[in-house]
């Protein structure tokens, strides 16, 4: 069939307006990446808290009826149980790292010149130096490096402060207005497919909320084995250390550094000798956790294999860091909710076929 001039120029027309309109759209999406990122850690949350919130709603029995939790209370209540538990955290831990660090502090001049006489002994130093020589031997201008360096380094904790309120708000509309929205949004979907696509939804934050609560196992694991670990070392406040090693799990790549430094920083209060146990132990516990029970816990609670685990973590940390990776399993999980629906329907279509 051959096109009139007419018909080719009203095709290339439209190609080139659909074309330009993609690229605009793909341009937009990369510039409001970061938007874009916020709102799907939301839905995330909102995805794994939902069951929780419709165990906490359910109706009541009372004697003149049956009452429901109205759905904000219940989002309230989850919401003020975490900000409780982060406050008695607080409570716990800061204290004694501070008294750990005014420590560690006092007794700097005393390390210092052990460390040099370690140096001195084995000749890989030719004088001995006074901490404010050393001080003042700093490069010029590390003084104005520090300080842009904090100044960064505040504006950063600024920024992830208003980027962590605006999710927890959005994660609590998104929770209050999950069931509107979903309706809403079947709508656009074809009436003979709005059954799957309901079940696919379904699976998805069910699997949303198991790797929420797949976290909160690991969690508990490796606080407890920092603890006894700890607590066998003799390690002082290893109750609060390992308090913060389970809290750190909760964050992938980052969270066990942050556990692992802090057990050696206050370890090291007491000698540099348990301060290099400690640090052996938090790298054998940090390679099993990220060998054996990441994979381990994410396949029999979330359903992805071990294998998934370890390649969207080592993806997601690629193209988006620290984000990235807390992303990664969910994310994953979603996935393959599509994908065991898509083989599904192409499975239902070949039976028919035949």
């Amino acid at each position: 069939m051959v096109l009139s001039d007419r018909d080719f120029t009203r095709r290339m027309v439209q190609t080139v307006l659909t074309i330009t309109a993609v690229a605009i759209l793909v341009a937009t999406l990369w510039a409001a990446r970061e938007a874009l990122i916020l709102i799907y850690i939301s839905a995330l949350i909102a995805m794994g808290f939902s069951p929780l919130v419709r165990v906490i709603e359910r109706p009541g029995s009372r004697a003149g009826g049956r009452v429901r939790l109205p759905r904000w209370l219940a989002i309230l209540v989850i919401y003020l149980a975490i900000v409780g538990v982060f406050v008695i955290v607080g409570l716990l831990v800061i204290p004694p790292l501070i008294g750990q660090a005014t420590a560690l502090w006092d007794r700097m001049p005393y390390e210092f010149d052990r460390f040099q006489a370690f140096l001195l002994r084995y000749k890989l130093m030719t004088k001995k130096i006074t901490l404010a020589e050393a001080v003042q031997s700093a490069p010029s201008g590390s003084g104005a490096n520090a300080v842009g360096t904090v100044l960064v380094a505040v504006s950063s904790v600024i920024g992830g402060v208003f980027g962590l309120v605006t999710i927890l708000i959005l994660s609590f509309y998104l929770l209050i207005e999950a069931q509107s929205m979903f309706e809403y949004l079947m709508r656009f979907v074809p009436a003979g497919r709005r059954a799957d696509v309901a079940t696919a939804a379904r699976a998805a934050v069910s699997k949303v909320s198991a790797w929420l609560r797949a976290q909160f196992v690991l969690a508990g694991v490796m606080g407890t084995f920092a603890a006894i670990g700890l607590g066998f070392m003799g390690v002082p406040y290893f109750y609060v250390v390992a308090l913060v090693a389970a809290i750190g799990e909760t964050i992938p790549i980052v969270g066990p550094v942050i556990g692992g430094v802090t057990a050696v920083c206050v370890a090291l209060t007491v000698s540099p000798k348990l301060a290099l146990m400690v640090g052996g132990y938090f790298l054998v516990l940090h390679q099993i956790e990220a060998n054996v029970l990441v994979p381990k816990i994410m396949e029999r609670r979330v359903g992805v294999s071990p294998v998934a685990v370890l390649v969207a973590l080592l993806v997601g940390g690629a193209l988006w860091g620290l984000v990235g990776a807390i992303l990664a399993i969910p994310t994953a999980a979603i996935l393959s909710v599509i994908v065991d629906e898509i083989a599904h329907e192409r499975e239902v279509r070949i039976h028919r076929a035949v």
